[in-house]
């Protein structure tokens, strides 16, 4: 059997992000843009496509479109124009869409991400407006049509075949969801589809630098998804590729629209790809051109809010966060903006972010709550690494403390330890030696090996300690008895 080299091979990928702007009503009637009602009560004559019906243009829809292009350094044009694309599916009413097919609204852009540790740049070719597709739901016995969706603003955002990895990808989509968060143009609910991403990948030999027929990878539910499916893919071109190796890489793989089967964990062909002239653009002739001046280009561009990147940066370089932390913190709007809340009271950025991202987090993930909606206050968080900072509890008494505190949103952290005997750290110089001199009798090679130059045997000693006192003598006050022991 021929043997598969995954090394020789680069995937080439790249992007379409549908994002749900999340305006009052919908992007060409005034139904309300609202998930989550009961089936078709969000429409009117426009949405369900009724003969005579005339659009209107959202004017919130532009500007949030113009905000993101401002956000991401896109060209904005003065000059753009809607086209029917033409399909007969029963979601659609009209049996076209109205979007933008040669003159979007947005053209270029840069949007910059960090993966593994390294700042990439990820280059967008277009962004466009256009109206979202009803929605189809199955039952046992028949299907039905919602159209509450139908006319929602979309804003897809494509990107240039300029990403090389799953990873990169995942990455790539992460900070453009938190671009729109940040802005306040989208929810980029994954799970109600107010985000959703379609996936264009192939796979070259490194030494090649034309492209090979890409496959389309559609109806990927979250970024852990997308990674699954584009790895998949990934492998099953390889594969054909390498078993077919005299064979025209054209009749290898066959341009085409895929879904992902999470349970088989692959892809799967839904339908041949269609090619443009399948949907018959033409101009749309009920709306005119969307004409925008510079001024208020610029006048969107200055009231813009600090981006994902630009505070990322900052963190790293200001505040002295893990890249990684700052990522995990950035790509959760809600996180990092309580974070910042905190960061006014607090001393130490780096404790209190590990403290929201690792501690908090991780008592309250199975809420499906924040922090705020469960009632904690930042201040109260902030107050509570204070404490730890100051040595007025030790870090495992802290923990204590923060179960408390999730049972108990509201209570001050400081009242919780006043009100709990077990709670006050053991700051005695007498009771602290008493356990130092225990710890150092039980444990004599320790002595040896520290005296001997092995740095990791003060460590030990240290624990023993702490476990003797169940972790409340105060650190600072065990490590200068120690030393001055070990001495």
């Amino acid at each position: 059997m021929t043997e598969i080299s995954y090394e020789l091979w680069e995937p080439v990928i790249g992007l379409e992000i549908h994002v749900q702007l999340n305006t009052k009503s919908k992007l060409f009637s005034s139904a309300p843009n609202r998930f989550g009602d009961e089936p078709n009560t969000n429409i009117t004559d426009v949405c369900t496509g009724q003969p005579g019906t005339l659009p209107v243009l959202n004017r919130e829809a532009v500007r949030k479109a113009v905000q993101f292009g401002c956000a991401v350094n896109a060209r904005v044009a003065h000059f753009s124009k809607f086209d029917r694309k033409s399909y007969f599916y029963p979601d659609s009413p009209r049996n076209y869409q109205i979007t933008q097919y040669d003159q979007p609204i947005l053209i270029g852009g840069t949007v910059s991400a960090e993966v593994d540790g390294e700042t990439k740049h990820f280059s967008i070719n277009r962004a466009h407006l256009e109206d979202d597709a009803g929605m189809l739901k199955h039952f046992s016995t028949f299907a039905g049509v919602d159209y509450n969706r139908a006319g929602v603003p979309l804003l897809e955002i494509v990107s240039e075949p300029c990403i090389h990895s799953p990873k990169e990808a995942a990455a790539y989509a992460a900070a453009v969801k938190a671009i729109m968060e940040y802005i306040d143009a989208s929810d980029c609910n994954m799970e109600e589809g107010s985000l959703r991403v379609d996936a264009n990948i192939s796979v070259r030999l490194k030494t090649e630098t034309h492209l090979r027929n890409k496959i389309e990878i559609k109806n990927m539910n979250s970024f852990s998804n997308m990674e699954m499916a584009l790895e998949s893919e990934i492998r099953r071109q390889i594969r054909l590729y390498t078993l077919h190796p005299h064979q025209d890489p054209k009749q290898v793989v066959s341009s085409g629209t895929y879904r992902f089967d999470p349970e088989k964990k692959e892809t799967v062909l839904m339908r041949q790809k269609e090619e443009a002239e399948d949907y018959r653009y033409f101009p749309e002739p009920d709306l005119v051109p969307l004409i925008l001046s510079e001024s208020y280009i610029e006048e969107i561009r200055r009231t813009l809010p600090e981006l994902p990147h630009h505070r990322h940066k900052r963190y790293v370089q200001e505040l002295g966060l893990p890249p990684h932390s700052a990522t995990t913190l950035i790509n959760d709007k809600s996180l990092c903006n309580y974070f910042e809340d905190a960061l006014r009271h607090c001393k130490n950025p780096k404790n209190l972010c590990n403290w929201l991202i690792v501690e908090f987090t991780g008592r309250i993930k199975d809420t499906g709550k924040t922090l705020e909606q469960i009632g904690i206050s930042s201040l109260h968080v902030a107050k509570l690494v204070n404490m730890i900072e100051e040595g007025a509890i030790t870090g495992k008494i802290a923990k204590s403390v923060a179960d408390e505190m999730v049972l108990n949103p509201g209570k001050d952290c400081e009242e919780i330890v006043r009100s709990n005997p077990d709670y006050q750290p053991l700051s005695d110089h007498s009771s602290i030696e008493a356990l130092v001199d225990q710890v150092l009798k039980e444990n004599p090679q320790s002595i040896v090996d520290f005296k001997a130059g092995k740095t990791k045997a003060f460590g030990f000693l240290v624990g023993q300690v702490m476990k003797l006192c169940k972790g409340t003598a105060t650190p600072s006050l065990v490590n200068e008895i120690l030393t001055k022991k070990l001495q």
